[in-house]
C-alpha cells in the first residue's frame, strides 16, 4: 500500500525541534523526501548550530526515509532560494513547503524595541513570504511547463494574533499576517494547482513553556507515561501531513487549530451585524453612537486567548 506522500518532496523549516521535527519526522513517515532546516538557534533566534537538524536528518535516514539537513535563515531571501534548490537539486522536485520556524521577543509594547519588533516579524512574517515567494514562482514555472506539481503551503499561526495576546505584539501581528497572506495566496496560485492552508498549533513547546511564561500554567508538565499527553507537540503532524497531501487538493484558504484529540476550523473577519441609517444621507457621530453600541450588545463579548484555552483545555 502507497504511503500517503509516497513520491513527494518536502521542506519544513524549524524542523529541529518541537513542532517542526515532528511534522518533519511524520512526513517522512508518510513517505516525503524531507529537507530538514533549522539555524539551530535560541528561542529568541540568538545563536546557531547545525545539531539540531542533522540529528532529525539521521532519525529520519535510520528509520529509512531520505533527508538533508539545511541551516538557513528564513529570513534571508537568498538563502531561502537557495533552501528550495537545495530539495530539487537533491530530489529532483518539491511539492510541499511547512513554514514552522518562530522566534519569541515578548514585551510590552511600550517597552519593546525596534530590534525585537523587526527580528520577531523577519522570521515569521517574512520568512513565510520568502518560502511562499520562491516555492510559488518554481511552481508556477512548472505548471506553465505541462508539470503540475500540486504544490501544498502550510504556514503556521497562532492565537495570538488570531485573539490576541498581551505582551506579544509583534508575534501576534505576524500571525495574523501570515494568516491573511496564506489566504490570498491560496487564491493567487489555486490556477497553477497550489493550495495554501494554516495550522494554530496548541502544544507544549519552547515558545509556549520557556519564552511565555504566562502560557506555561495552560501548558502543564508532562503527562504520566502510556497516558495520552494532549500537548505533545507530534499530536499536530497528522494535520500538516494531511494538507501536505493530495488529500487536501481542495482545501484551500483554511486555518485550522489543533489540541489534541481535537481540531478547529476557524476564520476570521466576517460581517457579524449591520445598521443602516432610514435616510439617504451621512451618519453623524451621536447616530452613530446608538448604532455601533446597539451592535456590540447584540454581538457579546468577542472570544479572547484565555478563555479559549480554558475551554479548550476543560473539554468544553
Amino acid at each position: 500500500m502507497a504511503k500517503l506522500l509516497e513520491g513527494k518532496v518536502a521542506i519544513v523549516t524549524g524542523a529541529g525541534r518541537g513542532l517542526g521535527r515532528g511534522e518533519a519526522l511524520c512526513l517522512a513517515q508518510e513517505g516525503a523526501k524531507v529537507v530538514v532546516n533549522d539555524v539551530g538557534g535560541h528561542f529568541d533566534g540568538t545563536g546557531t548550530g547545525q545539531g539540531p537538524a542533522d540529528e532529525v536528518v539521521s532519525e529520519i535516514k535510520a528509520a529509512g526515509g531520505e533527508a538533508v539537513a539545511n541551516y538557513g535563515s528564513v529570513s534571508d531571501f537568498q538563502a531561502v532560494k537557495v533552501m528550495v534548490d537545495t530539495a530539487i537539486e537533491k530530489f529532483g522536485q518539491l511539492n510541499i513547503i511547512v513554514n514552522n520556524a518562530g522566534i519569541l521577543r515578548d514585551r510590552m509594547l511600550f517597552n519593546m524595541s525596534e530590534e525585537e519588533w523587526d527580528a520577531v516579524i523577519a522570521v515569521h512574517l517574512k520568512g513565510t513570504f520568502n518560502c511562499i515567494r520562491h516555492a510559488c514562482g518554481y511552481w508556477r514555472e512548472q505548471h506553465k511547463a505541462g508539470n503540475n506539481l500540486k504544490g501544498k503551503l502550510v504556514n503556521t499561526v497562532s492565537d495570538a494574533g488570531l485573539l490576541g495576546n498581551v505582551g506579544q505584539t509583534n508575534y501576534g501581528a505576524a500571525k495574523a499576517a501570515i494568516a491573511a497572506l496564506s489566504m490570498i495566496v491560496g487564491r493567487e496560485m489555486s490556477r497553477y494547482g497550489v493550495v495554501s492552508n494554516c495550522v494554530a498549533p496548541m502544544a507544549r513547546t519552547r515558545l509556549t513553556t520557556e519564552a511565555t511564561p504566562s502560557m506555561a500554567g495552560f501548558m502543564g508538565a508532562a503527562v504520566p507515561e502510556g497516558q495520552f499527553d494532549m500537548q505533545d507537540p507530534d499530536n499536530m503532524a497528522p494535520l500538516v501531513a494531511f494538507l501536505a497531501s493530495d488529500l487536501a487538493d481542495n482545501v484551500n484558504g483554511e486555518v485550522f487549530r489543533l489540541l489534541g484529540n481535537r481540531v478547529w476550523l476557524l476564520r476570521g473577519w466576517h460581517n457579524v451585524d449591520t445598521v443602516v441609517k432610514s435616510e439617504m444621507s451621512k451618519w453623524t457621530p451621536q447616530e452613530l453612537d446608538s448604532a455601533v453600541k446597539g451592535m456590540l450588545e447584540k454581538a457579546g463579548p468577542q472570544e479572547d486567548l484565555t478563555s479559549m484555552m480554558m475551554q479548550a483545555m476543560g473539554g468544553g
